[in-house]
Order: C-alpha cells, then structure tokens, then sequence
C-alpha cells in the first residue's frame, strides 16, 4: 500500500469533519505524508485478507514530540512513572473504509490499541472531537473497547470549548447604538 492510497481513505474517513469541528482535524497532505514515513509514529494496518486492500488503520506514538497540538510537558507533569519510562502513548488516528464501518475493525484497531499500551505498562492519550463525541458517540464507543479489552480506567483529562460571538442586530442597526462613554 502506497501513502498515497492511504492519504484516500483518510479523506474518505475525516473529509466531513472540515465542516464539523472547529479545530482542524484533517491533516493536510504532506502532513499526512510526513507521519506515514516517520519511523517514531507505529501504524497499525489492517488489510482485506483476499483483496489485501487496506481497510483500516490507525497511529500510535511514545513520542509525543511528533504530536503538535499535545504538550508532552503535560504528560511528564501529570504522569511522571509511566513518562520516565518512556511510557506515555499517543493514538492519532484511527481510520475504517466507510464500506466496512459496520463491521469490527474499529473495535479491533483499539483492542490492539489497548492491548500494546497494557503490555507497555503504559497509559495512551487521545482526542475526539466535539461532534464525533456527542453525535457519533465515539467516546462511548472507545470507553467500551477498552475497558472490555483490559482492566483500565478512561477518562476526559481536558477540554478545549471554541465560542462564536455573533452580532445579533444589523451592522446598520449596530451603528443607531448609543456609543459606550469612557469612565476614565
């Protein structure tokens, strides 16, 4: 499989998002392509056993410095053992082709997850947004894979709310406003 092939399905599985989330979830091509090559990011892929078309893929990192918008010196504050032992994982993005979402592959991308952090003594970091969260119920979804793959507790450690403040009156009737008279 090619990065290129891999690049489709990422826009075939986060594409809608651009339009969903505020924060800009969708890694622009050479951004995708930088983390395809870097050794430091594992990419656990799963292929059609007969096709062997990729089907689902997801990332993981020890080395949160490959991670921009997380600040490792959060991690080292809030997790000092399992940092110190080089044991604080990422999960970037996990990815199903739309054609194959019904079945278990999600669930079997994070058991592996789950599974490689566990045997690690590890703890792993990730992020859903908004919508992926309250409509989708991704979060839900992810604490039950989990915590039915191993004994682990899940929990929200932040959350970052973006505002739109939005005039509620025509900029014409903006203008007929009393101005604000200085206090000073």
């Amino acid at each position: 499989m090619t990065a290129h092939r891999f690049y489709q399905l990422y826009l075939e599985t986060f594409g809608e998002l651009a339009i969903r989330a505020v924060n800009r979830h969708l890694l622009r091509r050479e951004e995708f392509m930088a983390v395809m090559v870097d050794p430091r990011i594992d990419k656990i892929v799963i292929e059609d056993d007969e096709t062997h078309e990729l089907i689902a893929m997801c990332t993981l990192t020890k080395h949160l410095e490959t991670v921009d918008w997380v600040s490792p010196e959060y991690f080292a504050h809030h997790y000092p053992d399992h940092w110190s032992r080089g044991a604080v994982f990422y999960l970037g993005f996990s990815l199903v082709a739309s054609r194959r979402r019904r079945s278990q592959l999600f669930s079997e991308l994070i058991s592996t997850v789950t599974r490689i952090v566990v045997a690690n003594d590890g703890m792993c970091s990730y992020d859903i947004c908004m919508f992926n969260n309250e409509t989708i119920g991704l979060a839900d979804a992810v604490n039950t894979i989990v915590t039915s793959t191993a004994n682990v507790d899940v929990r929200a450690v932040d959350t970052q709310t973006y505002y739109a403040a939005v005039p509620v009156v025509t900029s014409e009737e903006f203008l007929r406003l009393p101005q604000p008279r200085s206090t000073v």
